[in-house]
């Protein structure tokens, strides 16, 4: 979601900071609390200091806020090489006057704990450096360095809540992070309570796969996600993927897009499918899924569309290469560029990764229509649960982007055919399913529509045929009734 490069105020009043991290504007409602501090917490590489040092260099490029990056165990040199790899260029914004980093070496002979002013030297160190650059964002990394000197707790805690207080009497936007606790959110159990918004970062291993996850555990005087989101850090910088981030809002077309196969758009009331629309095409192995996404697809690019193929199960080479045999020929639109492959083994990265790889190249290619072939493979990656929600925010993307996406699920011989294995058939709006079945020694394939939502469709079940001039519908199969259903 793109925000405008000025204040945001909640419903309730409170100004806001957006932080340019994609999807946690989103998440908060428009960012951080405006002149308060903001903590996040974390294990050891949970990707604190880069979410502090995205905030900072959004601020800088994008909104125009100075900021100082107060560090307090990495040197200017070390962030600097450090995040250079996700194209942020720290020295350019240092020479810019943007940004300010002040490198903090504590030693506990540096402090004394007694009397009321133990900080002030590193409290006039931030001042000068704010003052320098005129700075309206502030990132102090990390909490628990700082007060390695103080070993008496009251002093310990005294001097926080000074901290906080002197944060929000300059009135700059803070964000703090802290180590996670054994038994509290943070090592001294302290910061979490003096801070206007507190979030979790936490870095998990399941079934070999990694994965970061994201939570706001509280935001004074504003609402927010209070879910548990997953989020990357790429090549690209952070991206936190909301698990429901979009309402359902966006625009439908009307206009109809053909499949190109013979006979099915007339299966289909004569009009084929809505542009911008959900299709899954469901079937055992053999039944033919690949090839008819390989025809739809050849017949998008003739038409001149840009068509993005996620292929999940066999290499590019080899998808070509098998649907020559039915007279389809890939070849001319990859060279082209009407028609982009990705193909990656779903055990290769988690569901997180996938989802931000499918809205990366999406967005970079910018495509009319996408295919997820199969989906049903995407189940090795993690629980049934978890691909329902990363399918429907991945739908919901490509319809707020008006991208007609196709989707193939495997169901296994024997069981029920309207049953997929990631049970999403209800978010879709047209569902065919393909079926195999066998007659007097013979084997042969057929095809119902299941559901087509505004538009009226066949209720026969029809034969096809994969020949060497495409995929064709035959006469269909006899059945009583009026053969077709209205569907408003």
């Amino acid at each position: 979601m793109a925000y405008t490069k000025k204040t945001k105020i909640s419903k309730t009043g409170i100004a806001k900071c957006p932080t340019g991290i994609s999807g946690l504007d989103e998440i908060t409602n428009g960012g951080f609390p405006k002149g308060r501090p903001t903590l996040i917490c974390g294990g050891p590489g949970s990707g604190k200091t880069l979410f502090a040092i995205t905030f900072l260099k959004s601020g800088a490029t994008d909104y125009g806020e100075a900021g100082v990056m107060a560090s307090f165990e990495e040197t200017e040199a070390e962030l600097t090489e450090n995040v250079t790899s996700l194209g942020f260029d720290l020295k350019k914004l240092v020479a810019q006057k943007k940004l300010a980093i002040e490198h903090f070496y504590i030693q506990r002979n540096q402090f004394q704990e007694s009397g009321d002013f133990n900080l002030d030297g590193i409290f006039i160190r931030l001042e000068n450096a704010i003052d320098s650059v005129g700075a309206k964002r502030v990132v102090l990394d990390s909490i628990e360095a700082l007060f390695t000197g103080f070993t008496n707790e009251s002093t310990l805690r005294a001097e926080l809540r000074r901290l906080f207080r002197w944060l929000k009497d300059k009135g700059v936007t803070t964000v703090i992070t802290a180590e996670r606790g054994v038994t509290t959110l943070t090592r001294q159990g302290l910061e979490e309570y003096l801070s206007d918004c507190v979030i979790l970062l936490e870095h998990q291993v399941n079934s070999l796969i990694a994965t970061r996850r994201l939570r706001v555990i509280k935001y004074r005087g504003t609402s927010h996600g209070s879910d548990e989101y997953p989020f990357l850090i790429s090549a690209e910088g952070i991206s936190v993927l909301p698990i429901t981030s979009v309402g359902l809002d966006y625009d439908v077309s009307k206009e109809y897009l053909s499949s190109g196969i013979d006979g099915l758009d007339r299966v289909l009331g004569d009009k084929g499918f809505y542009r911008g629309s959900s299709v899954l095409i469901s079937g055992t192995a053999g039944s033919g899924k690949t090839s008819f996404m390989s025809q739809i697809v050849a017949t998008a690019c003739a038409r001149g569309e840009s068509c993005l193929y996620f292929a999940f199960e066999e290499p590019v080479n080899q998808i070509v290469r098998n649907v020559r045999s039915i007279g389809i020929n890939l070849d001319p639109y990859i060279k082209r560029g009407n028609l982009h492959f990705s193909a990656l083994r779903p055990s290769v990265h988690g569901l997180e990764m996938h989802l931000s790889t499918m809205h990366r190249l999406t967005e970079n290619i910018k495509p009319t229509i996408v295919v997820i072939d199969p989906m049903s493979n995407l189940g090795p990656a993690a629980a049934g649960s978890e691909i329902k929600s990363m399918l429907i925010r991945l739908i919901d993307f490509f319809k707020m982007n008006h991208i007609t996406a196709f989707f193939t699920s495997l169901t296994q011989g024997g069981s029920y055919d309207e049953l997929t294995d990631v049970g999403i058939s209800s978010l879709m709006d047209t569902w065919i399913v393909l079926q195999t079945i066998q007659t007097e020694g013979v084997r042969g394939r057929v095809l119902y529509i299941a559901k087509s939502r505004g538009m009226s469709h066949s209720m026969q079940m029809f034969p096809y045929e994969l020949t060497n001039q495409g995929i064709k519908l035959i006469a269909p199969v006899p059945v009583r009734g009026k053969g077709t259903v209205s569907r408003n």
